[in-house]
């Protein structure tokens, strides 16, 4: 069994910062891409920001150049450093990563239960 803890969501000023967390736990033997997702209007989940396990990261072009992701694999944790918020950022904020689990040899889907941001003056 896996568990994706998120943490960091909260209330910020316009033009703010928040840095969010996501550690994985459990019998764990490896995890792949980690990332960060957010419902979208009139659609299920959007991409923020993903990172792959060397560090490779991929971002929406909506927060390309004012959000940071980031990883620890010794931790198992995430993190997405979020600066110059928008209200249009407000939303819950996701965590996910494909989990191989010890004994297995199958990844699947972990997902975190998320995180509120709110950017408001």
């Amino acid at each position: 069994q896996v568990q994706l803890a998120e943490s960091g969501g909260g209330l910020v000023q316009p033009g703010g910062s928040l840095r969010l967390s996501c550690a994985a736990s459990g019998t764990i033997f490896s995890i792949g891409a980690m990332g960060w997702y957010r419902p979208a209007p009139g659609k299920q989940l959007e991409l923020v920001a993903t990172i792959t396990s060397d560090g490779s990261a991929n971002y929406a072009d909506s927060v390309k150049g004012r959000f940071a992701i980031s990883r620890d694999n010794a931790k198992n944790t995430v993190y997405l450093q979020m600066n110059v918020l928008k209200p249009e950022d407000t939303d819950v904020y996701y965590c996910t990563a494909p989990v191989v689990l010890l004994g297995t040899r199958s990844p699947y889907n972990a997902w975190g239960q998320g995180t509120q941001v709110t950017v408001a003056s």
